[in-house]
């Protein structure tokens, strides 16, 4: 019996631009962004700019995980290694599961593309309360290596073998057991 194709389903996916100087104007890296989910088919429910600030990102991080109608996090900016990006400790400090070949597979893209400079990001990405989390460098370039070679995919159910949003309604199991 041969596979049935698969229908699309769309993500819900809030943007989150951090950077002490971006405006909704000068944010590039956001509007590369929000223009590939859209295209991708997906659904753009909110999209922000905070600063480089811990606790600012990780407000914003946690309203968004709490909130039903957001599947999923991406971030622009601030997991640079200078003194104000605090992107990758605001994710980690919320993270209930890290997606550690996310950050694999990011510097392997990367690699081709800019070489040994990819080792000055910290992408990374993980799991909360159901929540998809990615936060990606501010370049518009590693924007597009992120999504083009790795959300694209892992974000289209008709992915396969396998993808983030078929494992999607079973991220929580652990809150149903008893």
């Amino acid at each position: 019996m041969a596979d049935q194709p698969r229908e699309f389903i769309p993500a819900r996916i809030a943007i989150l631009t951090v950077s002490d100087t971006r405006t909704r104007k000068s944010d590039v890296s956001g509007d590369t962004l929000e223009a590939r989910v859209r295209d991708a088919g997906h659904i753009v429910v909110a999209r922000e700019i905070v600063p480089d600030d811990k606790d600012r990102i990780v407000q914003c991080l946690r309203a968004w995980i709490n909130d039903p109608a957001v599947d999923v996090v991406i971030s622009t900016g601030g997991t640079g290694l200078t003194g104000r990006d605090v992107t990758p400790e605001a994710f980690r400090s919320v993270f209930e599961k890290e997606i550690d070949g996310f950050s694999i597979v990011f510097h392997r893209i990367s690699f081709e593309k800019i070489g040994t400079s990819t080792i000055q990001s910290r992408a990374c990405a993980g799991v909360a309360r159901g929540t998809y989390l990615f936060a990606l460098p501010g370049s518009p370039g590693a924007v597009k290596d992120a999504w083009d070679g790795i959300l694209k995919l892992q974000l289209d159910y008709r992915h396969k073998p396998c993808n983030f949003i078929e494992i999607m309604p079973r991220l929580e199991e652990h809150r149903r057991r008893g």
